[in-house]
């Protein structure tokens, strides 16, 4: 895992390799970012929502191996965006699980928990993708 932070303090930057533990010390930094910025009261929708992303991405982005995902908490004045980059162009595709499946419901969960999410190529000569969520106070 990598880290930088913002000097202002608004935004959390993270890299992270596509091992399953990675998404709790995601959770972990995310958490301490809230409470940073007081705003420890989005904290279980914005964890659930950046479980689900991160996810995703290691799970289903289809890059060369050793590519890192990002992410990135940014606090704004009306709340919180939750950002994960990948080197993956696939689009991440809404479905509808049987009710018996075990999976197939992660961005059902961000659309009903953020205010708005979205996809969208990365910029700055980066290649992939930036899958990111917002919530307010």
């Amino acid at each position: 895992m990598g880290c930088a932070q913002d000097p202002g303090g608004g935004a959390v930057v993270l890299r992270w390799n596509r091992h399953p533990s990675s998404v709790g010390m995601a959770r972990l930094e995310l958490r301490k970012a809230l409470a940073g910025w007081g705003l420890s009261g989005l904290e279980d929708s914005a964890v659930l929502i950046l479980s689900e992303l991160l996810t995703n991405a290691a799970r289903h982005a289809r890059v060369s191996p050793g590519r890192e995902i990002e992410t990135r908490y940014l606090a704004g004045p009306h709340g919180l965006r939750i950002e994960v980059h990948d080197a993956s162009c696939e689009q991440p595709q809404p479905r509808t699980p049987d009710l018996d499946a075990c999976d197939g419901r992660g961005l059902a969960i961000v659309e009903a928990l953020a205010d708005q999410w979205g996809v969208h190529e990365r910029e700055r000569g980066g290649v992939g993708k930036v899958v990111w969520a917002t919530l307010s106070e």
